[in-house]
């Protein structure tokens, strides 16, 4: 999943009202509660003042490729190698 982050102040939500969860001690999740599609996170302790918008929700997700890779200690060994398996524009038949 790739995100991106802002300042919190300059997050506004245009349509529909966000449901947010607690997920664990300072990090908030918001989703849209209509269908469940994650939207934005935002953790206070790690990361005050920002948020980060799953950025294939945006209206224009291609304005926004992405310039760094976070959070990678955990990545699985095989993720360094997707870019090397077969792909498929809709389902493989």
């Amino acid at each position: 999943m790739a995100w991106a982050m802002f300042p919190e102040t300059s997050l506004t939500v245009t349509k529909g009202q966000p449901r947010t969860i607690n997920s664990s001690g300072t990090a908030m999740r918001s989703f849209c509660a209509d269908c469940g599609t994650g939207l934005f996170y935002r953790n206070a302790a790690v990361l005050p003042g920002l948020v980060d918008v799953q950025s294939a929700t945006l209206d224009d997700p291609e304005a926004l490729p992405p310039t760094v890779q976070v959070q990678t200690a955990e990545r699985l060994d095989w993720m360094l190698h997707l870019h090397e398996l077969p792909e498929f524009a809709r389902f493989p038949s």
